[in-house]
């Protein structure tokens, strides 16, 4: 698939998936893809947890479910409204997790780039999720990021030990199709900004 066919085709994935397991050689294809993303200092300071396991993904998922029912509480009356019918997770229906860690001890104590801004570490491990959902796309596989969830959970979930830490759970699997809309869109939680809002010449505009 061409490139900017992907980036615009990419979807977060939650209703879509078929229900069946993704193949090892395409979840490798994918987990490459990832691997071969830039980092700073090249640290490749990632790595990826693979959850497969039918009483572990519904564990997770009842998690995760409370986690929703706890944002949901939190909301005005109006917007939980639009909230409660978007689904934030496909968990199980993926048939597999991916979880991505962030080490900021990987490459040693010197990381060429990150003297000034440590932040290039994590910003690096995005880049690999970045690589994988569009490898994903371009494989016909639905990938979504699930983000309700409490991070000392996961981690714990996952054996991850402090300086280490979970970054995202991806829900991997093959899909019926991907929406032409993006859920968040679909359901009126949030429109896409026009590209030329985003564009600034030399210095930032007062923005929302």
């Amino acid at each position: 698939m061409d490139v900017y066919n992907a980036i615009f085709q990419r979807r977060d994935v939650r209703a879509e998936y078929t229900g069946e397991v993704i193949g090892s050689d395409q979840l490798r294809r994918i987990l490459a893809a990832g691997h071969a993303a830039p980092s700073v200092g090249n640290s490749q300071p990632w790595d990826f947890v693979i959850v497969q396991e039918p009483e572990r993904l519904a564990k997770f998922a009842s998690h995760v479910a409370g986690r929703r029912k706890a944002f949901s509480d939190s909301l005005p009356s109006e917007r939980r409204k639009t909230f409660n019918p978007i689904k934030i997770e496909g968990i199980c229906e993926s048939g597999t997790g991916v979880v991505v860690t962030y080490n900021p001890e990987r490459g040693g104590p010197h990381i060429l780039g990150r003297h000034t801004i440590d932040e290039t570490g994590v910003f690096s491990a995005a880049l690999a999720i970045q690589n994988m959902w569009l490898a994903a796309t371009s494989e016909g596989v639905g990938m979504g990021w699930v983000s309700f969830y409490k991070e000392a959970f996961l981690a714990d979930f996952i054996g991850c030990q402090s300086p280490v830490r979970p970054i995202a759970w991806l829900c991997l699997g093959p899909v019926t199709h991907l929406e032409q809309i993006p859920d968040l869109e679909r359901f009126g939680w949030r429109d896409r900004r026009p590209l030329d809002d985003a564009i600034h010449q030399e210095r930032l505009r007062s923005t929302i």
